[in-house]
Order: C-alpha cells, then sequence, then structure tokens
C-alpha cells in the first residue's frame, strides 16, 4: 500500500469511528419516547416565529361564574378562542403576572374540540412568552384535578405555574352542535377574581390582534413525554390523574376505605357518566380499593358524553333527571322514589359530571341530596385525616339549604352565606395567607353548594371525587367491626335529621327562558317585595324579603344583585335566581325549603313537603305570566 493511499485509507477509518461514536452518543442521551427522539435529532428545527393576526372585537364574551360558555360551533368560528385567550394573557399581564418565561396548564374535560382547543392554546402561549405547557394525557384534567396540578405538581425546573386554561362547559352536554368552554384559573389554582374577569372582558370588547407561533407543530398528548419545540419552548405531557389522586391520599386513609370495600355486604356503582372523571374513578375505585368489576359504568371519556342515543341523552350531570342508569341501578326514579329491581340495588352508588366537579351521592333506595350531603360532611369531618383536628370554618352558597348553618352552630365554628360562584369560597379558603394577610384563617374548610358541588381546601374548585371519598370515609369509620350489620347512607343521614331536624329541599329549573321576560320578572319581584313583606299567603306569613347582597370579609369586595329571598315565619324560604351556566336564553332557577325540626316527621318525601311552598312561589313571581313557562325543565 502507498503512502498516498494508507492516509486515505487512516483518514477514511476515522471518520468512519468518529461518526459511529456521535451516534453512539445520540443513541444512548436519547429521550425514552421515539417521537421526542425523532423531534430531537431527525427533524428540522421548527420556527417560533410570532405571527400577528389582525381581528375585531366578538360580541358576547363576557366570562359568568364558570368562565365562557357558547356552543361549540361558535368556539371554532374565526377568531373567537383566539381572541378570548388574547385577551386573558392581555389582563394577565397588565396585572403583573410573569407570563413571560412561565409555566402554563392546559387541559380540558375530553368533549368536542377539545383537543384541537388545546393546540391553539399552546401556539398562543409560546407567541406570549410561554416557556412551558403543562398537559395532561389525551388532554385531559378534571376541574378539580387542574387546581391540584396548579398548587401540588413539582414544577420542572423550579417555575411554579401561572395558572392555567380548563376547557369545558361543565355539566352541559357535549358536541360539535352543543357546548363548549373555558376559563382561567389563577396561580392559587382557584378561578380567575372578578377583578380580572372584568379586565378580560374589557379586552374582549377592544382587541385588535392576537399573536401565535403558527409554525408550532401540533404536540402529541396521548403519552407521558416532554416535548422540546423550539430553545426555550417545551411541551410536558404528565399522566392526568397522577397530582390528584396523590393529593386526595393525603387526604383521606385510603387504607380505612379499602377495609370497607373487603365487607362482603358493601357494594358501590360509580357512574362517570362519559367524562373526564374515568380515568380518574377506575385508578381509584380499581387500583386503590380494589373495587368489584363492572363498579365503574360510563368509565370512558367521549367528545359527545355517549350523545343523544344514551341513557342520559348525553347531558353529563349527576341528578336524578340525567344520571338515569346509576339512579334505576339504585332502585330509585327521577323523582327520588323507590322503584322494585331485579336485584338487590349496592349499598353505594356516586355519580361525576362531564369536568368531574360535581357529585350526585346514594344509597340503596335512598337519594341524599347535595345540602344534606354537605351538612353531614361537615357534621362527620373529624373521620377524615385532613381535618382530624377540627375544622375553622364552614361555608354555603346562599341558595343552598340551611342544614349546614345548624351545624356550625353546634360545633361552634364561623359559618358564611356566600353568591352562587367558587370564587366566593377560594377566598375563605385563602385567608390568613399572603393574598389576604390581615384575615384570620378560616382554614382546614369545607363548603358546597345545592347544585351538586361540594369540597374542601386541598383545593380551590369543587371537586366530585373529593365529596365522594369522604362519604366513603364517613362509611368506614361507623363500619369498623365487621361482624355487625352495614351502616349505609340512609342510616347516616337519618341519624343526622334525628339530631339537627329536617330541611326538606327541592330546585326547579326552567331552561331557556326568554333572558329579557326573565329579567323583567326579576325586577317586578324586586318592585313588590316591601308590600310583600308581613302579608300572608295560604297560610303562610311571608317575615322578610330582599335581593341577597355579599359583603366578602376576605377581601372587602361587595356583590350585589345576587337573588331573591322571601323567608317566612316558621323558617321556610324560596329564592329566585337567574343562572350562569346555560348558553341558550336565561335558566331561571327556584329554590325551595322548609324545615322541620327533630321531633317532626322526618319520613315525608321533599317534593310533597315543598309542593304547597312552590305554588306561593309560582304566584309571588308571577312566573307563568311572565314567561309563558308552566312547568319546570328539571326537578331536582
Amino acid at each position: 500500500m502507498s503512502q498516498e493511499s494508507s492516509t486515505a485509507y487512516l483518514a477514511k477509518h476515522d471518520l468512519e469511528r468518529k461518526i459511529a461514536d456521535a451516534v453512539a452518543a445520540a443513541l444512548k442521551a436519547r429521550p425514552a419516547n421515539p417521537l421526542e427522539f425523532i423531534g430531537k435529532y431527525l427533524l428540522p428545527k421548527v420556527s417560533m416565529e410570532v405571527t400577528t393576526v389582525v381581528t375585531k372585537p366578538i360580541a358576547g364574551q363576557k366570562p359568568g361564574t364558570s368562565g365562557l360558555r357558547q356552543k361549540t360551533r361558535t368556539f371554532m368560528g374565526e377568531s373567537y378562542l383566539q381572541n378570548f385567550v388574547q385577551s386573558v394573557f392581555d389582563a394577565l399581564v397588565s396585572e403583573g403576572v410573569a407570563v413571560k418565561g412561565g409555566t402554563l396548564c392546559v387541559s380540558g374535560d375530553g368533549r368536542y374540540f377539545n383537543s384541537t382547543a388545546i393546540q391553539i392554546i399552546i401556539k398562543m402561549a409560546a407567541a406570549a412568552g410561554v416557556t412551558r405547557v403543562w398537559c395532561g394525557t389525551g388532554g385531559l384534567l378534571s376541574t378539580p384535578a387542574m387546581s391540584a396540578v396548579i398548587r401540588t405538581r413539582d414544577p420542572a425546573g423550579g417555575a411554579a405555574p401561572i395558572g392555567g386554561f380548563i376547557l369545558s362547559a361543565s355539566h352541559n352536554p357535549g358536541g360539535i352542535d352543543e357546548d363548549f368552554g373555558i376559563k382561567y384559573n389563577g396561580e392559587n389554582g382557584g378561578p380567575a377574581p372578578e377583578k380580572l374577569t372584568d379586565k378580560i372582558y374589557k379586552n374582549t370588547t377592544t382587541i385588535a390582534e392576537y399573536k401565535i407561533c403558527s409554525g408550532l407543530p401540533d404536540v402529541a398528548l396521548d403519552a407521558p413525554a416532554k416535548h422540546k419545540l423550539a430553545d426555550g419552548f417545551e411541551v410536558v405531557v404528565f399522566p392526568c390523574v397522577e397530582d390528584h389522586v396523590a393529593l386526595l391520599k393525603k387526604v383521606f386513609d385510603f387504607g380505612a376505605i379499602k377495609k370497607l370495600f373487603e365487607r362482603k355486604d358493601f357494594s358501590m356503582i360509580y357512574d362517570s357518566m362519559n367524562g373526564v372523571q374515568g380515568p380518574y374513578a377506575k385508578a381509584i375505585f380499581y387500583g386503590e380499593f380494589g373495587a368489584a368489576p363492572g363498579s365503574c359504568i360510563n368509565a370512558e371519556p367521549k367528545e359527545d358524553f355517549g350523545g343523544h342515543d344514551s341513557p342520559s341523552h348525553g347531558h353529563a350531570d349527576p341528578n336524578l333527571t340525567h344520571a338515569v342508569e346509576l339512579v334505576a341501578a339504585m332502585g330509585l326514579n327521577k323523582m327520588g322514589l323507590p322503584i322494585e329491581t331485579p336485584k338487590p340495588p349496592p349499598s353505594f352508588g356516586a355519580a361525576a359530571d362531564g369536568d368531574a366537579d360535581r357529585n350526585m351521592i346514594m344509597g340503596s333506595k335512598f337519594f341524599c341530596s347535595p345540602s344534606d350531603s354537605l351538612a353531614v360532611i361537615v357534621a362527620n369531618a373529624q373521620c377524615i385525616p385532613w381535618y382530624k383536628g377540627g375544622l375553622k370554618a364552614c361555608a354555603r352558597s346562599m341558595p343552598t339549604s340551611m342544614a349546614t348553618d345548624l351545624v356550625a352552630k353546634k360545633l361552634g365554628i364561623p359559618f358564611f352565606e356566600v353568591p352562587t360562584g367558587w370564587k366566593f369560597f377560594g377566598n375563605l379558603m385563602d385567608s390568613g395567607s399572603a393574598a389576604f394577610p390581615n384575615s384570620p384563617s378560616y382554614i382546614p374548610f369545607i363548603c358546597g353548594e345545592e347544585s351538586f358541588g361540594t369540597g374542601g381546601d386541598h383545593v380551590r374548585e369543587k371537586d366530585g371525587m373529593w365529596a365522594v371519598l369522604a362519604w366513603l370515609q364517613i362509611l368506614a369509620a361507623k363500619n369498623t367491626d365487621p361482624s355487625k350489620p352495614l351502616v349505609g347512607v340512609a342510616d347516616v343521614v337519618m341519624a343526622h335529621w334525628a339530631e339537627y331536624g329536617r330541611n326538606y329541599y327541592a330546585r326547579y329549573d326552567y331552561d331557556g327562558v326568554d333572558k329579557a321576560a326573565a329579567e323583567k320578572m326579576m325586577a317586578a319581584m324586586v318592585a313588590e317585595q316591601p308590600k310583600l313583606i308581613g302579608t300572608t299567603i295560604n297560610g303562610m306569613t311571608i317575615s322578610s324579603a330582599d335581593m341577597f347582597e355579599y359583603n366578602d370579609s376576605v377581601d372587602g369586595s361587595i356583590s350585589k344583585n345576587q337573588g331573591i329571598r322571601f323567608m317566612f315565619s316558621d323558617g321556610s324560604r324560596f329564592v329566585f335566581r337567574l343562572s350562569g351556566t346555560g348558553v341558550v336564553g336565561a335558566t331561571i332557577r327556584l329554590y325551595l325549603e322548609k324545615y322541620t325540626p327533630p321531633t317532626g316527621d322526618l319520613s315525608l318525601h321533599a317534593f310533597d313537603v315543598i309542593k304547597p311552598l312552590g305554588e306561593i312561589a309560582l304566584q309571588v313571581s308571577k312566573l307563568v305570566e311572565f314567561t309563558g313557562r308552566t312547568e319546570p325543565s328539571v326537578i331536582t
């Protein structure tokens, strides 16, 4: 071999060795996820160029108590979602929130348009200067799980999240012809305060442009992975159940609950209603407690929650009307009356709504109203490890029955009556913190509302799974001896009534009412209130009447026009309120309550007891005359 050919030969093999070494090093350092490996080593770098898109305001983008909700096709319209998201980012910047360089969480309840909306928000977050976006696998996070993630997830790189977008319309039906929604939760994990939502809305009325990194690729959300899309920007996909389940294991004694499941006389059925709760239900009831196969029904999230052909007609709302399969399995009809069943009902039943922040509790042929559920949980809170030192306060929304008031009085703890909307509870949960240093601390704290929402201070949202586990913890505490008969839901509730009395309670919903007509009805009632005080109608005397106003003792804010109240001399009352959760027309809610002391008849059916009160309410309100509606859409 010549000197020249020898040199060429060595050079060639030296180059091959260097290439081999480089490939070996790359393979050694490669991510476990093949998609990330491809993106890091084989694909060209993506563009982080920010595109500014000219737009104009779109009417009606005012967030309600649970964010912005509209028909799905409306959200899919040109610039509708983008306008709102940009308005949120602009409001956050004006409030001094460190959006640039921040970490943001984005996920939803899996309804139609969820995945597409997530990809749009990721690209807009990059344009806003966010450096890291967190997403649950499948783009899924229940509403309480989102709060848990914001509050507890170990932040990568030490950057705590600035907040998160929840893509959900809660219990409203899902599908391309149904509803979609979005709301922003802040760094405490709770819904944006009114001050911020007012700024967001103002921005939607003046917006002229939005910014987006349209050159970024869509991110695969189907498996946990870290996607580094460009220098200074990444999307982290994590298991959607891990943070929430980990937090709940700190709140409750899972070992004690598992022993309850080991009893041969205990059985349960849990209905996720094809909403986001399915993965959480299976992880907890099957994975942690060893529940029998078939205990979790409708546990696969679907974009339309099962659709119109399902028993619930795609309406993932945990109540007697819509949770058809669960209610029948527990031996009741939609009025809560017992029916014959082909086999004995399970001893415990529960359901969740689309985004899993609501709950329904049932026993064998027994329905526990949300108001009673809250009162029972507060009365028995000390059997739950998180509250073993005792509660410092509790609260309910104004329309919720006054059953919890009686418990708070006996416990000697502060009690609060707040407007509908979880953000009011959030202030009480953050009392005494750095956000409100001049307020006394009211935690540990439990709260709830009649609309099937209950929760504690572990997160800043209502938490359907928390409520179910609270009940299971109470049942576990009352069933420590397997040789004794099972103490069930009905036993616990009836013992509670025997001690505190019973607040017979029901709610009538009138959906899709002409909004102008509903507002005229409400205004007319307010005008008539002074004249009606002291009058007697159908044998019942009105002792007081007002429009509820809330003075927040934590932040000093005042919330007016929160519902019309009529109180009677025997302690009964009815309340009218316009709901902000619908997307078509207005929803009028009528709340009816009559108290019976422990010495009275506690065994009557609630709808029978409050019916005469409902007749008085319809007479006073002139609802039929104003709206033309003679029957409620739903009674719960």
